[in-house]
């Protein structure tokens, strides 16, 4: 029979256990059921207190390369409607086809504006053909982000030049 992922249903089972069962909060210590930890972890002043005072990134051995400081983040991405967080790109689509698929709202495509040449204010009349459309593959796997776009479209063309 073929996969349907319109007709998965919630496992009952997981879901009563998640229900039934507490742990304390990472920061607070306060019990929690495990179907409500990660909603309570979001908004935690302790553990975002505990995320702002984590060491920032050091390299392992001695470099002569700055350390980074403003790389922007292209592996998970925020839901544009409700702002579920720390969604990769495949998980964004699935996320947006199971709780927003009938959302009329216009809305900024959080992977393209993570890319350099992607535009934070473009909103896109219809997101979900969007992202099924523009974002079925990885632009890490295609992109060098270090070039400019100038230095990208020679090195395509000089490529293609050499295939031929």
């Amino acid at each position: 029979m073929p996969f349907d992922p319109k007709k998965v249903e919630k496992s009952s089972s997981v879901e009563k256990q998640l229900s039934s069962y507490k742990a304390p909060c990472r920061g607070c210590s306060k019990k929690v059921t495990l179907v409500k930890m990660r909603s309570h972890i979001s908004s935690c002043t302790k553990v975002q207190e505990q995320m702002a005072n984590c060491p920032k990134f050091m390299p392992v051995v001695p470099t002569s390369q700055p350390i980074p400081s403003n790389i922007p983040n292209r592996s998970t991405f925020v839901c544009p409607y409700c702002g579920a967080r720390n969604l990769d790109q495949q998980e964004l689509v699935k996320h947006c086809m199971e709780s927003h698929r009938n959302d009329p709202n216009k809305v900024v495509c959080p992977v393209c504006s993570a890319m350099p040449w992607g535009d934070p204010s473009y909103k896109s009349s219809n997101f979900l053909q969007h992202l099924l459309h523009r974002h079925k593959f990885s632009y890490d796997t295609f992109v060098d982000y270090s070039i400019d776009e100038e230095a990208a479209l020679q090195a395509a063309l000089t490529l293609s030049l050499s295939e031929s």
